[in-house]
């Protein structure tokens, strides 16, 4: 295609990550840079010297950009649901939110996010879509941070179709080529968890 596609974010960003995870699935080659100078916020996809900004935002604009490899549902109904459990995984499990999740929210929050998966592999279906994409924090950072913290929220035993999704998706070779060191990220999650607080 000859086209220009650069992600601006950070190595250990869940919303980076996600960025990089959808063009990697479209077979788009991108450059994953460091820092955004301009906005100060990540993730930041740049394609032909045009940027877009919020990371939900630029999976629908990678959707609509490269047609292969379909990471929507293509039935208006599929979309408008996928588009809802985006925004739910946004709104309730954005690791850069500042108020703390009570125990017993999250857990209602895995609740719902497993019944949402209707028995599939993925969220897709059989195949990544949106939403797994979207729940990437879920699928890999969540176990880091319970290891960081000593507290479980998501178990095989609490909720097995969501644990078996998380394994499913963090070990789906695509996924992993996009997945920052899982030792550097704990180390900064524990080093959080050890830091006095103000």
């Amino acid at each position: 295609m000859g086209e220009e596609a650069k992600v601006f974010g950070t190595w250990a960003s869940p919303f980076s990550r996600r960025v990089e995870l959808a063009l990697r699935l479209k077979g788009v080659p991108s450059l994953l840079l460091k820092y955004n100078p301009v906005y100060k916020k990540v993730p930041v996809l740049l394609h032909n010297g045009k940027p877009i900004t919020e990371s939900l935002v630029i999976l629908e604009y990678i959707e609509e950009t490269w047609k292969n490899n379909p990471i929507w549902p293509e039935d208006p109904y599929g979309k408008a649901m996928a588009r809802f459990w985006a925004k739910f995984i946004d709104d309730k499990w954005s690791p850069e939110s500042e108020r703390e999740k009570a125990m017993e929210e999250a857990c209602e929050c895995l609740k719902a996010l497993e019944s949402a998966l209707n028995g599939n592999k993925f969220y897709g279906g059989h195949t990544i879509g949106l939403v797994d994409i979207a729940a990437n924090f879920i699928g890999f950072w969540l176990s880091i941070v319970q290891e960081a913290t000593g507290r479980e929220l998501l178990s095989a035993h609490k909720f097995p179709l969501l644990f078996n999704w998380s394994h499913d998706f963090v070990n789906c070779g695509i996924v992993q080529e996009c997945l920052p060191p899982k030792d550097k990220v704990l180390a900064i999650f524990k080093a959080r968890v050890a830091a006095p607080s103000n």
